[in-house]
């Protein structure tokens, strides 16, 4: 007796591994799959321009990478007290457009030659609906809690999602041939904007991106997130509080299907040995000067040692001056 509709993920052929390096932009469902790659030591790089919710402002961002552009004077606005960039998440404002300049320099110099160097793209869409600055005509990608008046607020259509990212793609696969695009639509609904108004938001997604599957079969590709949530988990038991966005249970949910689809069975065994040690280290022990605790640190160094001679680019360094650090106070 089946109890629930299974969504059926397709696994990917080569799957990804510890030898690949990925970037992560889009709403926050991707951050949130971000760090849990990177809490597993996975080289992934998630949102340098911070939240992005709509296509249009994903693919300015990525244009902006690819060309090595940063945002100029026209784009910075300042705002109950700080400087923001309507380029750029909130995180990044500050009280002086100096530091405005400086944090969003920090983040996109981690990022020099990024599009050349990774294997695979996630992209997560959130919402299809835009605001365009009057003054300029441009879509914002935050607009930082401004007057509604100076905006326009519209939804973008499926056509210009498919031709903006036709564009944008064509650009990244000139630099990278091998590097394969990801897509996924937030389970997060928007209810701000109506709960029909947030079903036609992510239908006009769902659209634009089984159209760029049709254009690029063999290099674009898509993480039925939405449809995981949606239909797999469609209980208010697998929300949080504010019945809008996913709990920890649907998120790790979520994650084990993505991972068991995208992610070879020895990168898949190395995310639990990572998350083996980081368990490890949170341990109390009740007898801390103990020869057994001692023999518990020594069986943490070596987990270490193991991963990092295998997975040089690990870092773990600070996680083994720990162990060592108590095992000499031991000595």
């Amino acid at each position: 007796m089946n109890l629930f509709t299974s969504v059926n993920i397709s696994k990917i052929s080569p799957q990804l591994g510890y030898a690949d390096a990925l970037l992560m932009m889009g709403s926050c469902f991707v951050t949130e799959m971000g760090k849990r790659l990177q809490g597993v030591k996975l080289r992934c790089k998630v949102n340098p321009f911070g939240v992005l919710y709509n296509p249009l402002s994903i693919a300015s961002s990525l244009g902006m990478l690819l060309k090595h552009q940063f945002p100029t004077n026209d784009d910075f606005v300042y705002h109950e007290g700080c400087w923001h960039s309507l380029s750029f998440h909130g995180d990044f404002s500050a009280p002086t457009q100096q530091e405005l300049m400086a944090n969003i320099h920090q983040s996109l110099d981690d990022c020099q030659e990024i599009l050349q160097q990774i294997s695979c793209l996630l992209i997560t869409f959130g919402s299809a609906y835009v605001y365009e600055r009057k003054l300029t005509g441009k879509v914002v990608a935050n607009c930082h809690k401004l007057p509604e008046k100076l905006f326009s607020r519209r939804r973008l259509s499926v056509d210009e999602i498919v031709r903006t990212y036709r564009s944008v793609l064509s650009a990244i696969w000139e630099v990278n041939p091998s590097c394969r695009i990801l897509f996924t639509v937030s389970p997060i609904r928007h209810v701000r904007d109506g709960l029909h108004e947030n079903q036609l938001s992510k239908a006009t997604l769902l659209l634009a991106i089984d159209e760029l599957k049709q254009l690029f079969p063999s290099q674009v590709l898509y993480f039925p997130a939405y449809e995981l949530l949606m239909d797999e988990l469609r209980d208010y038991r697998f929300y949080a509080d504010d019945l809008v966005h996913p709990s920890e249970m649907a998120v790790e949910y979520i994650w084990q299907r993505f991972t068991t689809a995208y992610f070879t069975q020895e990168a898949i065994e190395t995310m639990e040995s990572v998350k083996e040690i980081k368990k490890m280290m949170e341990h109390r022990p009740l007898h801390p000067e103990s020869k057994e605790y001692a023999r518990f640190l020594h069986q943490i160094v070596l987990k270490i040692e193991t991963l990092s001679e295998k997975y040089p680019y690990f870092d773990f360094e600070k996680e083994k001056e720990s162990c060592l650090t108590k095992l000499n106070r031991l000595h």
